[in-house]
Parts: structure tokens; sequence; C-alpha cells
């Protein structure tokens, strides 16, 4: 099988590291819209902008042609989509525009769409609807707790694959499930994806209260109370809450809001510094999910009716309505209640 992943930040690169390892030379493409970051990495020998420090295999083919991206896949074979929440809806549109017969498509981006507070798969079924040529395509999310570094240095690693469709969880299995990566099976779109939203979000939070030295604690309530949110809001948005439970909600919810190498994390630690936001987004390099999202999230749970008190809160905190220190006294001021 063949498989091309389209964009060259740090996660679409680990993951083309990933799948190079087991398949064969020319098999595993890399796309970047970049003409000049594809040349830098082919003299480099690595992506040193978005993941220093791996050498790349040489048998993965890199290109900056779209259309010989796509073009090089059989109806058997895998795209997987690797770009930020931001660029889904565009790449897709394009994949469909030059599409000669059904793909499998897998997205690896975690968040809502900011002006629709749509998930990843309602924006492709949108696209899907406006853009399609009559052609049936397979479509799923491949998601979990993963650091990019981890990833590329071989290190254990499980995953999961939600779609409706059983052969694409087998072709997505088959292209990654090897070496020290597990990929999972699921059928639940709507949990796994909220769980890759929602876990950005308490991950601000928690890096603020790590930043303020408010203590293990409260870095324990904000992840017990932040996961129950999860789970009444996939719950009504018809996902399972079971799956907060898994990989793609309790899982990656500990490692990006305690692990140092989380983006959102690190939003949330320099928060708690008093850096602005902006001057935060612009040192990163790097997207933060959670940044982007927050609003929409609180939107869903509003139009739903489902109570969300932290994820409201840091929703104020990053639109600048309301301070760390205030949105702290405000929840802790909340009135009692039940666990349940």
């Amino acid at each position: 099988m063949k498989v091309t992943l389209l964009g060259a930040g740090a996660w679409g690169t680990a993951m083309a590291v990933q799948a190079a390892r087991s398949l064969e030379h020319d098999k595993v493409c890399l796309w970047s819209r970049s003409l000049e970051q594809i040349e830098h990495i082919q003299k480099q020998g690595e992506n040193s902008t978005y993941l220093p420090g791996f050498t790349l295999p040489k048998g993965l083919r890199l290109e900056a042609s779209f259309s010989e991206a796509i073009h090089r896949l059989d109806s058997q074979d895998l795209l997987v989509i690797a770009t930020p929440m931001a660029g889904l809806a565009q790449t897709l549109a394009q994949v469909l525009q030059v599409a000669k017969h059904s793909l499998n498509i897998v997205w690896l981006c975690k968040g809502l769409e900011p002006s629709s507070a749509l998930l990843p798969h309602q924006v492709v079924e949108r696209e899907d609807r406006l853009h399609n040529k009559g052609i049936k395509h397979v479509y799923g999310v491949l998601s979990g707790p993963s650091f990019a570094k981890e990833v590329a240095n071989g290190m254990p690693c499980a995953l999961t694959v939600a779609s409706q469709s059983d052969e694409l969880c087998s072709i997505v299995q088959t292209a990654f499930h090897h070496g020290n990566m597990r990929i999972y099976a699921s059928d639940d779109l709507i949990g796994v994806e909220l769980g890759g939203a929602i876990k950005n979000v308490l991950a601000i939070v928690a890096g603020i209260s790590d930043g303020l030295n408010l203590g293990l604690n409260a870095r324990a309530a904000v992840l017990t109370r932040g996961l129950a949110e999860m789970m009444r809001l996939v719950k009504a948005a018809g996902g399972r809450s079971e799956t907060c439970m898994g990989l793609t909600g309790v899982g990656d919810l500990i490692l990006t809001a305690t692990g140092d190498l989380s983006r959102n994390r690190q939003v949330g630690l320099a928060l708690a510094a008093g850096q602005p936001l902006q001057k935060i987004l612009d040192g990163l390099g790097h997207v933060a999910e959670g940044v982007l999202c927050a609003a929409a999230v609180s939107n869903l749970a509003a139009r739903l009716g489902v109570e969300m008190p932290i994820t409201n809160a840091m929703t104020e905190v990053l639109s600048g309505h309301v301070g760390a220190q205030e949105a702290l006294q405000k929840l802790m001021g909340r009135d009692p209640t039940t666990e349940a």
C-alpha cells in the first residue's frame, strides 16, 4: 500500500516517519505546499523547521506537487490530512477537486472550526457536499496522546482511528500499527474528536494552575472536573461518554495537560506569568489548538445546554474579558453541587 501525508509540520512529518519504517521504499509521500521547505528538507535530510534533530528515512518521498501527491494513490491506499484544524476545509476541498477515484482519507487535526463550532468530520461532510464530483470517499480521524518528537524517536505510543468503515480502520492500522505504535479502532467519531478538542482547552487551564503554583491538588481537580465536562458534552453531542475514558479522552488529556512538550500547557504557563496572549502565540512557532477552539467549544456547549464552567472560564481568559486570578475566584465561588 501507499500513504500520502498532506502537511509537513511536526506531526505530519513524525507520522510519515512512522509509516516509512515498515512500508517499502517510495511508498510513503510527505507533501508540503512550500517548494522551499521541500528543498530545504531534501538538502538537510531533516525537517529542521518543525522537527529538528531527526534524520528522515531515505525511502520517504518528498513532494511539492499537490496533484502528484494525490494521483499516486489507488483506491486501497491511504491519504492523511496532517494540517492544523484551520487548514482542514481548504485542503480537503483541493483533494476533492483533483481526486479521480475513491480515496481513503483520515485527518490528524484536533479542534473545532472556530467560526461554526463544527467538529472536523462535520467540516469534512460540508466540504464533501460542496466539492465532491460524485465520487464516494471514505473518511475517518486518527487521534490520541502523542508528541511528535517521541513518535519520530520510535518511542511507545497508542492512538485511535475512528470511522464508520471497518475497512478504513484496517487500512490505517496497516499503515501505522507497527514497531512501538499501536492503533486501536472505534466508530465513535464524535467522542474521539470532541475529546481531542476539549483536552487542549483544559491543558491551558492546567498550565495556568501550575504557573500560579496552585498545587497538585488544584491540577487534579481541574483535570477531573474538566473530564466530567468533556463527558457531558460528548454525550449531548451524540457521542459515547465512555470514549472519554480512552486514549482520545483521558489519555490525551493527561499527556497534554502535564507534558512539557505540550504547546497548550505552555500557553497556560505563560498566561500565568502575565505575558500577553498574542506575544505567547507569536513565540510558539506552532499552532496551539486550544486557543483557537475554546470559544467554539463554549458555543457548542451553550447550544446543547451543557454546563461547562471550567471551559467557559478559560474562554473568558483567552478573550481578555477576565484575568486568570479572577476566573479562578469565580470558579471557586460557585455554589456547592453533587459530583454526578
